[in-house]
């Protein structure tokens, strides 16, 4: 299609404009035509892989796009699973990250829930309820250790100095020290050292391909080697998962209980999402030891950013698809659930807890 009143960009344009959205103006977007990579949150679509063809059209009766001034239909115009659909009606959101793995923007149909909810979320979240983060850290230390002492249990030969012993010791530890501290600033030093103290182990635990992936450290923005280059591209995505998932059930993703509030950052995605973090290093662990990726899948820039290329994006991507798609048994609900619906399962039971339907919320405890 071309005439006068369309214009043709390709999507490395698409990202630039999404993330200057003041150059937005300059345009009137009627096709764009690219290899658009697509990351869907919701599994019972199955839509994700690379759509030929994404359509935005100018319309008062369209979505919001983030960062943009006017409304638009969104069409996936050429994506061979499925035929063209309209992502706001069906309530799809579509994710625009960037070859770094940076959240971009997001575009989703009108927000759903009642003002109720998030009236009742903002007045229990305005005095940093203590409880709920030093459920949401114990937790999260909880299933660190819980990887820990699984890889020492199938390769024992890895705590020969005894360092595993060690930070399981000091874990273990921190956990009981959770629910002493009495404010938010205290349970986020524990955290960190907790973070530390994991990450210092966390090369021990990479079996094969030792040249090519090691962790020294965490690093991030940008990320200076490949094993933080994996990390930081799934932990946005996850992040982003639970971004669209609270807004499907009603609840502000940007007022969270324990990480602070800033402009632009989904601060309750990001406490709720520190309860998935070790399944997504799992995974890492998992495509490293089995030579399912390899040093050819990444790109180091002159800076010494280390970034995924667009090959080894495709074999994160399908990894992270198949772990979506695995069964866990939910430790609250005790059902077998796709872990892809976990984040839903998650925002739903927070949902519950802020309605009052439920005297505590249920953290994701791995067993």
């Amino acid at each position: 299609m071309t005439d006068e009143n369309t214009k043709m960009i390709n999507i490395r344009t698409i990202q630039h404009y999404m993330y200057c959205p003041r150059r937005w103006g300059l345009l009137e977007i009627k096709v764009v035509r690219s290899s658009v990579t697509l990351y869907n949150d919701l599994p019972a679509y199955n839509l994700y892989g690379v759509a030929d063809c994404i359509e935005f059209v100018k319309n008062q009766k369209g979505v919001k796009v983030q960062g943009l001034p006017d409304l638009y239909h969104v069409k996936i115009v050429e994506y061979k699973p499925k035929p063209p659909k309209e992502c706001a009606d069906l309530g799809i959101s579509l994710n625009f990250i960037s070859p770094q793995g940076e959240f971009l923007a997001r575009v989703q149909g009108k927000t759903k829930g009642n003002i109720f909810l998030r009236k009742a979320q903002f007045e229990q979240f305005v005095a940093l309820p203590i409880l709920l983060a030093q459920n949401t850290v114990a937790t999260k230390i909880h299933n660190t250790l819980f990887l820990i002492k699984r890889s020492l249990r199938d390769y024992p030969q890895i705590n020969e100095g005894g360092e595993l012993t060690f930070c399981i010791e000091r874990l273990q530890t921190a956990i009981n020290k959770t629910y002493e501290a009495s404010d938010i600033g205290t349970l986020m030093g524990i955290e960190g050292n907790c973070a530390k103290e994991y990450f210092s182990i966390f090369d021990k635990l990479i079996l094969s391909q030792k040249e090519d992936f090691y962790l020294v450290s965490r690093t991030k923005r940008p990320p200076l080697d490949k094993v933080n280059a994996m990390l930081s591209y799934l932990y946005t995505i996850m992040t982003s998962t639970y971004t669209s998932a609270f807004e499907s059930v009603g609840l502000d993703s940007c007022y969270g209980f324990y990480h602070a509030l800033r402009s632009g950052r989904s601060s309750l995605a990001c406490d709720l999402v520190e309860e998935t973090r070790c399944v997504i290093e799992r995974l890492v662990l998992t495509l490293i030891n089995l030579k399912k990726i390899h040093a050819k899948d990444f790109e180091i820039q002159e800076s010494g950013s280390v970034f995924l290329t667009k090959e080894g994006k495709k074999k994160v991507l399908t990894a992270w698809q198949e772990k979506r798609r695995s069964m866990i048994l939910h430790p609250f609900l005790k059902e077998k659930i796709p872990f892809g619906l976990l984040p839903y399962i998650q925002s739903s039971l927070l949902a519950k807890y802020i309605r009052g339907e439920l005297s505590e919320y249920p953290c994701f405890m791995q067993k």
